[in-house]
């Protein structure tokens, strides 16, 4: 196991009760982005049907549509509201990390660029839910409340 290295030393001295308080919100922080992205997808998803992009997912071959349709609206829906919560924030991260990684997979040969269809988003999203999902959910998380997490 590596040695804790210290931190480095501060610019201005005076800014570490700042940190000192608002460093353990970091991951609440970055646990509500990702959770948002999620459950915008999901609610958007409700609007159209969860099944509706059954269609788009056959036509890139993932057979059947319904069933690859279904699993993604599942793991937006219950894993941005575990993500957000910190509630077996490891699964879902690791769940979501693994959908990002087939959609970077699909859209790999469209190029980096989102705004051309390519995977600069899935890759995004994916390495920060494979973060999330080495790191737990943190301090402000129901794992930590309940004193267990995966």
């Amino acid at each position: 196991m590596a040695s804790k290295q210290e931190e480095p030393s501060l610019l201005f001295p005076a800014l570490r009760p700042f940190y000192d308080r608002v460093i353990p919100l970091s991951w609440l922080i970055v646990r509500f982005a990702v959770a948002w992205n999620l459950l915008v997808h999901a609610y958007f998803s409700i609007g159209r049907g969860p099944l509706a992009l059954a269609p788009v997912f056959e036509k890139m071959g993932f057979v059947p549509g319904n069933v690859f349709a279904a699993t993604t609206f599942t793991i937006e829906l219950l894993g941005g509201i575990g993500i957000l919560l910190g509630l077996f924030t490891r699964f879902f991260a690791a769940a979501v990390a693994i959908e990002m990684l087939v959609i970077f997979c699909v859209y790999w040969n469209v190029g980096f660029s989102w705004l051309r269809g390519g995977y600069e988003y899935a890759l995004l999203w994916g390495l920060v839910s494979f973060a999330i999902a080495l790191r737990g959910g943190g301090p402000y998380s129901l794992d930590r409340k309940l004193g267990r997490e995966l």
